[in-house]
């Protein structure tokens, strides 16, 4: 039987959320990529809210730049915000996508930004 992309997706993601979960102390980084925007969060799935959220959606430092780029930008982005709520370790969701190219920015830009994981 051949998957369709989003039902590969759907099964990795589900895989990798059977084995990751976030805290107060250390939230869930998820990250969400649409065709021209790039998304992420940080989650506290005891309480279920998310604790800060950062986007390239209507950033005038990512507007016309790359997607690489702007995903770097969310990146530092959400770092800031976390260092600013006192969180200085996540767990790294990258939902279901491969941890190349926009994932990858992403994640280097918010380890550069102050984050662990």
């Amino acid at each position: 039987m051949a998957f369709s992309k989003i039902n590969r997706r759907a099964k990795i993601k589900r895989r990798i959320r059977k084995r990751i979960s976030g805290n107060a102390q250390v939230p869930r980084l998820t990250v969400f990529r649409s065709n021209k925007q790039i998304y992420a969060q940080l989650i506290d799935d005891v309480n279920g809210v998310t604790l800060a959220s950062a986007s390239s959606y209507k950033n005038k430092k990512a507007e016309k730049v790359a997607k690489i780029e702007q995903a770097a930008v969310v990146g530092k982005e959400i770092a800031e915000k976390a260092v600013k709520a006192g969180i200085e370790s996540v767990v790294f969701d990258r939902n279901g996508y491969l941890y190349h190219g926009r994932v990858k920015s992403l994640a280097d830009s918010a380890r550069e930004g102050g984050l662990k994981f």
